[in-house]
């Protein structure tokens, strides 16, 4: 059970009358992490499950008397899968507002659900995070750089799930990722009213899966898949809102020379992009290296940002003459540009990045120097 990185983000902003909103996808330790806050915190705590069909039974009497009296007593409420209780966000608003004492700790596992039924209600009195997988610095508590490094491939094909880490088979870690991707990452988003074609959601996430590290065209995915243009952004923005994959726009200020559409899109974690495409080959034997290696770094620095609390725009940079960047970090307004090279190549900042942004820094990722850019 790794410490993970954002519980001290939490316990910063953990205090009465404030709803703690924790986002993350299934299986990447939402359930953990509140139990380990629980058993530190130093008062009394309540968890509820909100899958718990008595949870919304408790919590559906909407009156102040109600809340005062079951949290009685009680500093810490926690709620697990608070997206699957009714009309969570008034609840929640309605505890926080005349429960004086007691805060609250509420987790989801899709975005798009725990927000339209907890975000209106409760500007003001929240603060929420995102949870993802283990990042290389929660992975280094259980080995070593050395260690990490030489199992490099491994953490490429496979990523970094929690439950991974205590599964040593190869071939049982591949049957692990499988039945996440059939029956859990996809549960939320057929639950959705409108969403009923699994098949179709699965091919769109197969092609996605092909296009890492390129730019991905609605119009070509819409005549593969032979849906509407508006049902590949919706079933996109929705694979987005319950973390599988995420989108990353292009960088542009000179909007005559830097490209500003289409974007990219990158899976959350290398084990699902392969689970999905069922292709954990050793790398001697994969054409795909580049992407894998592309995919994983660009998570990590996002992992980075969010664990450590800092707040940090991520594009890609491309001209239409074709010179390119892997990806620009955005911090207060200062660019970082970074490409990633699996092999030892270090190749110049391109002329045109360098003259546009000559107050940008530039970096090239490789094996030797990748611990220094995910820390």
């Amino acid at each position: 059970m790794l410490k993970r990185d954002i519980e001290k983000l939490i316990y910063k902003e953990l205090r009465p009358q404030k709803v703690i909103l924790i986002y993350g996808a299934r299986r990447v330790g939402k359930t953990v992490i509140t139990e380990q806050i629980a058993d530190t915190y130093r008062g009394t705590v309540q968890i509820l499950n909100g899958e718990d069909a008595s949870t919304a039974a408790l919590l559906g009497v909407r009156t102040a008397e109600n809340y005062n009296q079951l949290l009685q007593g009680c500093d810490l409420l926690i709620v697990d899968e608070a997206q699957t209780i009714p009309d969570i966000g008034q609840i929640l608003k309605l505890i926080v507002d005349t429960v004086k004492h007691v805060s609250v700790i509420a987790s989801g596992s899709s975005s798009l659900d725990l927000q339209q039924k907890s975000g209106e209600p409760l500007v003001g009195r929240s603060y929420e995070y995102r949870l993802y997988p283990f990042s290389v610095s929660e992975m280094l508590q259980q080995e070593s750089r050395i260690d990490h490094v030489r199992r490099i491939e491994e953490h490429l094909t496979y990523g970094s799930y929690p439950e991974l880490t205590s599964i040593p088979e190869f071939d049982r870690k591949q049957a692990y990722l499988r039945e996440l991707v059939r029956s859990y990452l996809l549960k939320d988003i057929l639950s959705y009213d409108g969403i009923k074609n699994s098949q179709k959601v699965m091919d769109l996430l197969r092609l996605l899966a092909y296009q890492v590290g390129q730019e991905v065209s609605l119009e070509e995915l819409s005549v593969r898949l032979s849906l509407s243009r508006n049902t590949v952004e919706k079933y996109i923005d929705l694979l987005c809102k319950t973390f599988v994959i995420y989108r990353l726009p292009a960088f542009a200020r000179n909007a005559r020379r830097e490209v500003s559409k289409p974007g990219k899109i990158y899976f959350m974690d290398n084990g699902i992009r392969n689970a999905v495409i069922d292709d954990f080959r050793p790398f001697a034997l994969r054409q795909d290296v580049g992407a894998l290696w592309e995919n994983y770094l660009i998570g990590e620095r996002i992992r980075r940002s969010n664990n450590s609390g800092i707040l940090a725009h991520y594009y890609f940079w491309r001209t239409y003459t074709g010179q390119e960047i892997d990806l620009i970090e955005e911090i207060d307004h200062q660019l970082h540009a970074f490409e990633f090279k699996w092999g030892e190549r270090m190749p110049q900042a391109p002329s045109a990045f360098a003259n546009a942004y000559p107050d940008a820094t530039y970096q090239v990722v490789n094996r030797t120097n990748y611990l220094g850019f995910c820390l």
